[in-house]
């Protein structure tokens, strides 16, 4: 598993690309190697996403009669969103490079993707923290979300400028891929498992 010095040193490299820099490829691993090992990233994320089902727990209680509870199950249920969520966008981002004859800019956009979403869920995890925590910020904080939302698809598109090479077609189908299955899937798969706030 990456350490911490290894792990900012893919944030270093996203972050150049961030600013449209292209040293920061040389940051990131990109043999195949460097592309199963960005699915750590997978276990860099938990602690935010446990506070992201702490907080979807209370929500989902809150719909439900008060001696309601929820098991272990539960939070599986979570866990399975969480993986679908990961790995079916870049599934279809990797059908559309092959539709396209792209296919070498799979392992740069998995290896970029996956380590780009390090920061952002901790970003995510501190604002559901301050909802949770704090319920007198839920106006401030949802503002604060839309924001979030908003930056995320503008880090993205930007990283995938650099990957692409400012095909603007290709950045704009990218980023709906990778950013508008998963919204979708997670209503869907919430509802399907019941752990959905009625």
């Amino acid at each position: 598993m990456p350490g911490l010095k290894e792990v900012q040193y893919y944030l270093a490299g996203l972050w150049l690309l961030i600013r449209m820099d292209p040293r920061g490829f040389r940051f990131l691993d990109l043999s195949e190697r460097g592309v199963n090992r960005s699915f750590w990233a997978m276990v860099w994320c938990l602690p935010p996403m446990g506070i992201s089902w702490l907080w979807w727990r209370q929500a989902f209680l809150r719909s439900m009669p008060p001696e309601a509870d929820v098991d272990f199950a539960f939070f599986i249920r979570l866990g399975l969103v969480e993986v679908a969520n990961w790995f079916v966008p870049l599934v279809l981002a990797g059908l559309l490079l092959l539709a396209l004859r792209m296919g070498e800019r799979f392992a740069p956009i998995v290896v970029s993707v996956n380590w780009l979403w390090v920061p952002l869920s901790y970003i995510n995890g501190v604002l559901l923290a301050l909802v949770s925590f704090l319920p007198g910020t839920v106006g401030f904080v949802s503002l604060l979300l839309l924001a979030f939302m908003l930056a995320q698809v503008f880090v993205l598109a930007r990283i995938l400028r650099m990957i692409c090479h400012d095909h603007a077609l290709m950045v704009g189908a990218l980023t709906l891929v990778l950013l508008v299955p998963s919204m979708i899937l997670s209503e869907y798969l919430q509802h399907f498992l019941g752990i959905y706030p009625a």
